[in-house]
């Protein structure tokens, strides 16, 4: 479990492809000697187990259901990515409730500055939601993109818009994007689960009878 708050940014050092499979090699120098061979880690907001680390770097395989569901498979070498420890006890809860379990694949619209070029106060971030994802965006929720919780500002045709300040552009890989990149989007888990119970109770009733009583009725 995650919250959205990027604590660094690494850099990708390679992505070697094997098969339908891919190792991912992530360079952090603060963190990697204090990771620990095993334990999770949210590259751009997926959930990845660390699987070899040294002083400088660790790495982490990727499925070939992760490499279909995420934008890793369209990263290279050189690109920078958020990083997120899990949650602990303890821990200030800042963002919202973040899985690491991404839902798809949204692409960036739109990134322009607010105010002046020279020292602009905001950014304005639009990303077009892929189709059957709508649904679990609202107006003041909450989106993970790439791992970092962000509030929906304004929702219009299948785009959210996001106000980003000038601290979460410099201190993640929002700075990076461009119109047309591909985004890891997570979908609030409260919003999934309030779709599922109201599935539920639209599911007809499972039918009590059986060969048995249908003897017993004479049939």
């Amino acid at each position: 479990m995650f919250t959205g708050i990027i604590e660094s940014v690494g850099e990708i050092e390679a992505l070697e492809r094997t098969g339908d499979s891919a190792r991912l090699k992530i360079r952090a120098p603060e963190w990697a000697a204090s990771l620990a061979v095993g334990g999770s880690i949210a590259v751009n907001g997926c959930c990845l187990t660390i699987v070899e680390r040294d002083a400088h770097s660790f790495s982490a395989d990727l499925s070939a259901e992760t490499l279909r569901c995420t934008a890793f498979g369209e990263l290279s070498a050189g690109r920078r990515v958020n990083l997120e420890r899990p949650l602990t006890a303890g821990k200030e809860f800042g963002g919202h409730f973040v899985q690491g379990h991404v839902d798809g694949v949204g692409r960036v619209a739109r990134l322009e500055a607010a105010g002046s070029l020279d020292a602009p106060t905001s950014w304005l971030l639009s990303i077009r939601i892929p189709e059957g994802l709508e649904r679990y965006a609202a107006r003041k929720g909450s989106l993970a993109i790439d791992g970092i919780s962000l509030t929906v500002a304004g929702l219009q045709e299948g785009v959210a818009n996001f106000a980003i300040i000038p601290f979460t552009f410099a201190h993640t890989n929002v700075r990076d994007l461009a119109v047309g990149d591909g985004v890891n989007l997570e979908c609030d888990i409260l919003a999934k689960y309030l779709e599922r119970l109201l599935e539920s109770r639209e599911e007809p009733a499972p039918s009590r009878l059986t060969i048995e009583e249908l003897r017993k009725q004479g049939f």
